[in-house]
């Protein structure tokens, strides 16, 4: 059978009969889930050189070491590890000239009848791709969205198998491989929010774009990765942490968006609520921006963003939730503590076109009380024009006339905060003033950014600079 027709059942079958892969399935948690479609498609005894579940935490402890979570991305490195040595070094002697080893390791908490607890897990798979080779790894982490702890053991199963399927037959092509992640299932079953890939055979690879196809592909609503392009899973980084987050087009980012996030943040710290609590400030690329107005995203562009970002030393958050209120509810979902949006003027008017929110039944009054519940605020960052007052700031914004009222309630109870502590210097650098000054070769461009972000675009040539 061709690989777009293969189902579950086929690709473990397929990897059974190939001689070529032996190692160790290694589940913890929501059962012996993937190892039991490699025993019941049978043939097993060609893949499976052992099986193993520690669900008794001591017992777990005492082969993968002390942990502080069990569902965590350590504790499924230190299975990775420990599983795949050990084939080695008991098997290479015998069999290692033929065989390829792989170790295969799980980490899941699936619905319990206990509690309503975040049914979500680690998986991973380290292996040769050819006998004596370096290892190469795959991790992920999962969510599983059924409601019920069979169906969600059942979904989690699917998954493990085509992970080792990909890794073993389709790892030359990554971007198929992620694709095929979800074969047999639906978005509606799993979301994946984090992917890694390393090793030797993914020498290659740029994990943040790796990020960004899992957005694309809808298996995940957002991706996030560190200053330094490391790739993180947003509840560990969102876990107990107040938030600020800046949407733009960051192309490249100014002066303008530094300003921002420092007014903000400073405000935002002031708040009672937020007073000693861990910050994480976030800058925020929407797919919507990054396709501008197309219907792909062009890689070279989004890598050049995401290297500028990475000199501003600042998280990154791509995500699907271009209405501000989608982005709210993922933020609160992963944190308990207060969270903060900074945007400039226009930002907040075009929040205030009834048109975005048609979809709702309850229109603009719903996005709103979606938005406020959690009594987020926005921070206002003011906009220089060439009006006679020559500044439109959160009081001076003028809406439509019939959502005055709106506005003026919303402002009346706090949900808005200015920014005056800006710096006024900054007011007029915009990025797309940036952008096409780089372009013509006008070299005040550089007084628009930050020195280490003018540095990045002079060094690698970004958005058209040719020195």
């Amino acid at each position: 059978m061709k690989d777009e027709e293969l189902d579950t059942h086929h690709k473990a079958l397929k990897i059974n009969l190939d001689r070529r892969w032996y190692g160790t399935l290694a589940e913890i948690g929501a059962g012996q889930e993937v190892v039991r479609w490699f025993f019941r498609v049978g043939g097993a005894a060609g893949t499976v050189a052992k099986s193993i579940s520690a669900y008794d935490m001591v017992v777990s402890d005492a082969i993968y070491g002390d942990t502080e979570r069990y569902v965590s991305r350590s504790r499924l490195q230190s299975m990775l590890d420990h599983e795949f040595e050990l084939n080695v070094e008991r098997l290479s002697d015998k069999r290692g000239d033929t065989t390829a080893f792989f170790a295969f390791a799980d980490t899941v908490v699936a619905r319990s009848y206990k509690s309503g607890n975040e049914c979500h897990g680690w998986m991973g798979v380290k292996f040769q791709s050819r006998p004596r080779d370096e290892p190469s790894q795959i991790l992920l982490h999962v969510r599983m969205l059924d409601s019920e702890a069979a169906l969600q053991q059942e979904a989690l199963g699917v998954v493990g198998v085509n992970l080792l399927y990909g890794a073993f037959f389709l790892h030359h092509d990554p971007d198929k491989l992620v694709e095929s992640l979800l074969d047999k299932l639906t978005t509606g079953r799993i979301e994946i929010d984090a992917i890694e890939f390393k090793g030797i055979e993914f020498r290659a690879v740029d994990n943040r774009l790796i990020s960004l196809k899992l957005v694309q592909l809808g298996l995940s609503g957002a991706a996030m990765f560190g200053p330094r392009g490391e790739v993180l899973q947003p509840s560990d980084v969102l876990y107990k942490k107040a938030v600020m987050v800046e949407r733009g087009s960051f192309r490249p980012p100014t002066h303008v968006n530094l300003n921002m996030l420092e007014s903000a943040l400073e405000k935002f710290r002031q708040d009672p609520a937020v007073r000693g609590k861990d910050v994480l400030p976030i800058f925020e690329l929407t797919m919507r921006n990054l396709m501008a107005g197309g219907t792909e995203v062009d890689r070279r562009d989004f890598l050049a963003r995401a290297d500028v970002l990475s000199a501003c030393g600042v998280t990154v958050l791509i995500s699907d939730y271009f209405e501000y209120y989608r982005l709210a509810a993922y933020l609160s979902w992963r944190t308990k503590e207060r969270v903060g949006i900074v945007m400039g003027i226009p930002s907040l008017l075009e929040i205030f076109d009834e048109r975005y929110y048609t979809q709702l039944p309850g229109g603009i009054l719903e996005s709103f009380g979606r938005l406020f519940k959690n009594d987020l605020k926005l921070y206002v960052y003011p906009l220089q024009t060439t009006s006679p007052a020559g500044l439109t700031t959160v009081h001076t914004l003028e809406v439509a006339p019939e959502l005055k009222k709106l506005y003026g309630y919303l402002a009346d109870r706090g949900s808005f905060v200015e920014l005056d502590n800006y710096n006024p210097a900054y007011l007029p650098f915009f990025s797309r003033d940036a952008l096409a000054k780089i372009a013509a070769g006008d070299e005040s461009w550089r007084e628009m950014v930050p020195q280490a972000v003018a540095d990045v675009i002079t060094e690698r040539q970004f958005f058209g600079y040719k020195g």
